[in-house]
């Protein structure tokens, strides 16, 4: 019959061998999660992207079709600048002024916003087409807006075209560098 002490050594032998793949059990356990996490944020990662990728494809298809639309508003301003004498031509004025009114109304609508009118000169607003020289503005100072600037979601979508202000030149400015 065998003793306790002649078992002994097996006995240790298994739990020794349990305590090994225990071991092993958890480290491959761990490494699969580490895995998983991985691959959840590269998913995360990858749905981000892409839907900044849509994002700005459809930012781009549709900032042309408003700064068409924009063109069709500067037509019905231009149209109503223009005086027309008759019954007729006020019925028609009055026709462009509810057109225009509902091209505000739309783009309004798709955050479409016209650059407010401001007297300095910004160049992340306003393109200075042109300059005039004034003693009764200061240089920088915008003179008139010559088209209307647009904002889009916070941004400029179409910049004001201005004429801009500068330092009248003298005659003995010019004749000194001459």
């Amino acid at each position: 019959m065998a003793t306790d002490n002649e078992n002994q050594p097996h006995q240790t032998g298994q739990a020794s061998e349990l305590a090994n793949d225990e071991g092993k059990l958890r480290a491959e356990r761990d490494d699969l999660l580490s895995q998983l996490q991985r691959a959840r944020a590269d998913y995360q990662n990858l749905r981000k992207r892409t839907q900044i990728d849509i994002d700005n494809s459809v930012r781009r298809s549709l900032e042309g079709l408003l700064q068409g639309l924009l063109l069709v508003v500067d037509n019905l301003d231009f149209a109503l600048r223009t005086k027309a004498p008759g019954d007729e031509a006020k019925a028609l004025t009055q026709g462009v002024e509810m057109t225009r009114a509902q091209f505000l109304h739309v783009l309004a609508q798709e955050n479409v916003q016209p650059i407010p009118d401001s007297p300095d000169f910004d160049p992340n607003l306003h393109e200075a087409v042109s300059t005039a020289p004034s003693n009764e503005h200061a240089p920088g100072r915008v003179l008139q807006v010559l088209r209307r600037g647009w904002t889009w979601r916070g941004q400029v979508l179409r910049a004001a075209h201005v004429q801009v202000a500068v330092a009248p030149t003298t005659t003995s400015d010019s004749n000194a560098q001459s």
